[in-house]
């Protein structure tokens, strides 16, 4: 079965803005118009479009009015605000009232170009989200009763909170139930993953910058902080910052206060900070990695994800909540296993965890070829979830040195990482539970492109 292309919502009351729109994207996308608030809420709720382009200020109902309205019917959809005259005030009531961004008018097209494009690579490949045991979140198992149960009693606390657990686990939708059951979920929830920004730019991401701070700053900007002011600021791979940054970040949850880069007067802020980790601070405190005090600030309340393998009596639940999820975007397609592709489904050690199970079930709502699927129609790592140690150990007993088989397996795990996170380096670098530059590090090591292919003495890979 052929996939749909994606669909972007395109809202302005101005048919030259709308038509330039649909040009720039057609291309790439499905491209949707609306005139005006009325004709987008019901665009959304017939088409279900994966991302909307939202005009600020139009007639009968503007666009602050169509996000509030969008929050009351649970739509999850991304949204960009189309802003107008670059006041900094209005990008910000933009981003309260629950855009993911904003863009101003008028706007430029390759900035326009790559936000959509980030957007939709990092959004849910569903978007009318049915309603899973606890909020979004999916399990009745022992250990996500107890993490459920958590979750309830710190919301009300306004407090810092560590998330940890694999890559994959749900990390971020646990920060975003905290938000939606405290007292400040009718403000901004920001998330913002620190190991998907350079060293170089992640301070000015965070913090703001002012016009002429450095080469290329032609213009104020907002730092996440700023824009989080009376909500949730939920920052994802938090191991990933810089001393400098980190030390920055401390006197933030100090002072609740900060400086933007280049500016001398400090900015005062109330926002409640959601961390999370896939990786073990205590050890990178002890490896003097990073700063004790900070560990201390943000592991007040630590709430710990159990891996998808312990907690095997969900992934059944799971699969079958995002078959309903994905139904719309696959002409209503449902799929049910055999009892053989059950079996495997549970025995396997979904290293991925959740997040790979979706990627599975995707892959399966999209090319498996009748509604019933079958031990056969599992990816190959799920029908010999062996293969890959089995080759590298294969070419070890061959006559390869140890050094060898160990680069070819690696090799392996990077490029089918790579295949499942459809080559977006974030996501593949998530589900090897790595940074981001860890991974372009060990591409590079291996001669494996961004695409993927083995360019060096790699292994040939088997799709």
């Amino acid at each position: 079965m052929e996939e749909q292309r994606r669909k972007i919502l395109v809202v302005d009351d101005e048919p030259s803005v709308r038509d330039a729109l649909a040009l720039i994207f057609k291309a790439q996308f499905e491209v949707l118009t609306a005139q005006d608030g009325e004709d987008a809420l019901g665009a959304v709720e017939r088409e279900h479009p994966d991302l909307i382009l939202l005009d600020m200020s139009m007639p009968k109902l503007g666009g602050l009015e169509v996000m509030r309205r969008l929050k009351e019917r649970s739509e999850r959809v991304p949204v960009i605000m189309l802003t107008g005259g670059g006041e900094v005030r209005t990008a910000i009531n933009a981003i309260k009232a629950g855009a993911d961004d904003f863009i101003h008018k008028p706007f430029d097209v390759s900035e326009l170009r790559r936000l959509v494009d980030d957007m939709l690579r990092s959004a849910p490949a569903y978007q009318a989200v049915p309603a899973g045991d606890f909020g979004a979140l999916v399990g009745r198992s022992s250990s996500m009763k107890g993490v459920f149960s958590m979750v309830e009693q710190v919301a009300a606390r306004d407090t810092t909170v560590l998330i940890t657990g694999e890559s994959g686990t749900g990390k971020e939708l646990i920060a975003r139930e905290i938000h939606q059951r405290s007292t400040r979920r009718h403000g901004p929830f920001v998330a913002l993953n620190c190991a998907a920004f350079p060293e170089s730019l992640i301070e000015s991401e965070l913090f703001g910058h002012e016009k002429g701070a450095f080469t290329h700053a032609i213009e104020r900007r907002l730092g996440q902080f700023e824009v989080a002011d009376g909500g949730t600021l939920f920052l994802d791979e938090i191991g990933e910052l810089s001393p400098a940054v980190q030390v920055k970040l401390l006197r933030f949850l100090q002072e609740q206060e900060f400086y933007r880069v280049g500016r001398t007067k400090p900015i005062r802020v109330n926002v409640r900070v959601v961390t999370a980790t896939n990786r073990n601070l205590e050890e990178q405190v002890r490896a003097k990695a990073f700063r004790q005090d900070l560990f201390y600030r943000i592991n007040v309340i630590n709430v710990a994800l159990p891996p998808l393998r312990a907690r095997g009596e969900d992934i059944h639940e799971l699969a079958s909540f995002f078959i309903r999820a994905l139904g719309a975007r696959y002409n209503g397609r449902e799929l049910t296993f055999s009892d053989q592709a059950r079996s495997r489904l549970a025995s396997y050690s979904w290293p991925g965890n959740v997040r790979e199970l979706e990627n599975v079930v995707e892959s399966l709502m999209a090319l498996c070829p009748c509604d019933v699927v079958e031990l056969e129609h599992l990816p190959r790592r799920l029908r010999e979830p062996d293969a890959g140690l089995a080759g590298a150990l294969q070419a070890s007993s061959a006559g390869l040195a140890y050094e060898e088989a160990e680069r070819l397996f690696e090799t392996e795990i990077i490029v089918r990482a790579l295949e499942r996170a459809n080559f977006v380096q974030t996501r593949a670098a998530e589900l090897l539970g790595i940074s981001r530059r860890m991974l372009k590090y060990k591409m590079n090591k291996l001669a494996i492109s961004d695409r993927g292919e083995v360019l060096g003495r790699g292994l040939k890979h088997e799709n």
